[in-house]
């Protein structure tokens, strides 16, 4: 260890970490205070420019602004707004290729100032592209040029100098996350949009597997009302521990587990000639024909219960999903 470094005990390192922390927090939190008319401006500029025109959102940043503005970006396209990081030194040596005029700019930048974004922001002012700007500096040259700007400001770097951007790039991809979700609030993105555009990940395969995808719908025993409770021990073993009871229409008035049958044997030297109606639980849990696979396990996990009978519409059976199945499949 080196003699600067003697100093730095343990407890000194951990409190260390905590002021950090507590002053990125703080900048995150200066943030939601000054969101207003601006940021509702910004969203609908997003929004609108990348549904009624078919545009992008082209974001830039150089240095530490780049890298959180490559992430802004990657959120962007991720949750249905169609968007791409372009570099403002390759975008001024053949990049600006991709910028169309129904496209719209969102700029990173701490200072405002910086010499590379503002030959960019001058390029795409003559295009006549819209700028929303992401600055620490609102009245900054990047400012001056943008239809938008939110006010990114932070009164401290964590950086004990105040020099390395901390505070302020944190800040900066809190405010991108904020724009993200709020304009697909705003455009109606749903769970199902969110899979088309991630249909390789488990969270893609979570939103898009449904009940009938998983659940055993050939060959699978059912009992019907009147029927006795020793006609039940072979369909329990075959359907690992649950059958459904269906009325003449095939409707699910029912369902007998295992543990139910168990629980009877104990009590009930003649359980053999017990009807199965004085034991089945009426209006069972059940799934739906189209139901997420992934909200038929948590309904599993509040029922306490191994497997559900799938109905249509109409309630009549079609199938059984298992929980074992369920987990396999990915389905949580």
């Amino acid at each position: 260890m080196s003699e600067a470094d003697a100093g730095w005990s343990p407890t000194r390192l951990i409190e260390e970490g905590r002021r950090v922390l507590r002053l990125e927090a703080g900048a995150i939190a200066g943030l939601e205070a000054r969101l207003g008319d601006e940021f509702v401006a910004a969203c609908e500029l997003l929004a609108r420019a990348t549904t009624e025109t078919a545009g992008r959102v082209i974001v830039s940043g150089i240095g530490k602004s780049g890298i959180v503005a490559r992430k802004i970006a990657a959120t962007l396209t991720s949750t249905g707004t169609p968007a791409t990081f372009l570099h403002p030194v390759e975008g001024l040596h053949g990049d600006l290729g991709i910028v169309s005029r129904s496209d719209v700019a969102l700029l990173v930048s701490k200072s405002g100032e910086t010499s590379e974004l503002s030959a960019l922001t001058d390029y795409l002012s003559r295009l006549g592209v819209p700028i929303v700007a992401l600055s620490g500096s609102p009245r900054s040259s990047l400012a001056g040029h943008a239809r938008v700007v939110l006010d990114c400001t932070v009164t401290e770097e964590a950086c004990p100098m105040d020099l390395t951007p901390t505070s302020s790039t944190t800040a900066v991809l809190a405010m991108g996350d904020a724009l993200a979700v709020a304009i697909f609030r705003l455009k109606g993105f749903r769970p199902e949009d969110f899979a088309r555009l991630h249909p390789g990940g488990v969270l893609g395969r979570k939103l898009t597997l449904r009940v009938e995808d998983v659940m055993v719908s050939e060959a699978f025993p059912s009992l019907p009302q009147g029927s006795l409770m020793r006609e039940t021990v072979a369909p329990i073993a075959e359907l690992r521990g649950t059958v459904p009871v269906v009325d003449g229409e095939g409707r699910v008035r029912g369902v007998v587990t295992a543990g139910d049958l168990t629980r009877l044997m104990e009590r009930d030297k003649g359980w053999e000639q017990r009807r199965i109606d004085d034991v089945m639980t009426r209006s069972p849990s059940t799934s739906v024909l189209g139901e997420l696979a992934s909200a038929a396990v948590h309904r599993m996990e509040e029922a306490g219960v191994m497997a559900l009978p799938v109905v249509d519409e109409h309630g009549v059976l079609k199938g059984i999903v298992h929980l074992h199945d369920l987990l396999r499949s990915e389905a949580v």
